[in-house]
Order: C-alpha cells, then sequence, then structure tokens
C-alpha cells in the first residue's frame, strides 16, 4: 500500500476533514484514504465523453420529439 505526504493544506481543509473523520469515527488517515478511493473510483470526464459517444443513439427521441417535450413542459 503505497503512503502519501500532502503538503500545504490550508488550516480550514484540515479542520474541517479531522471533524469529518472524528464524526464518522475513523481516524484521518483512514477517512482521506476512504475519500481518496471514492475520488479514484469515479470515472473521468474524457471517460464519461467516451461512453456517451459510443452510445447507439439511431434509437432516442428525433430533435423535434425533444423540442416538442421541453415546451410541452412549459405549458
Amino acid at each position: 500500500m503505497a503512503t502519501l505526504y500532502i503538503r500545504d493544506v490550508p488550516e480550514p481543509v484540515a479542520e474541517s476533514l479531522k471533524e469529518r473523520a472524528a464524526e464518522a469515527g475513523m481516524s484521518l488517515s483512514a477517512y482521506v484514504a476512504r475519500e481518496l478511493a471514492d475520488i479514484a473510483a469515479r470515472p473521468t470526464n474524457a471517460e464519461i465523453v467516451k461512453r456517451l459517444k459510443a452510445r447507439d443513439r439511431s434509437h432516442g427521441p428525433s430533435t423535434a420529439e425533444i423540442l416538442e417535450a421541453i415546451e410541452a413542459g412549459r405549458r
């Protein structure tokens, strides 16, 4: 397992993280490791765009149908 050292963390950020860790009943290190794991598990914007571009959109609504639905929602 890797060890990370983070420098120059603003004091308000450090205090907020300490408070959140305490509320979760965790050490600061465990809390931050969990939060970093959550961040790392999320897809990047580039990955999301790639997935969206790969989708088959041939069976979706037409532009006219979308505009009609938007207009109907405004009434």
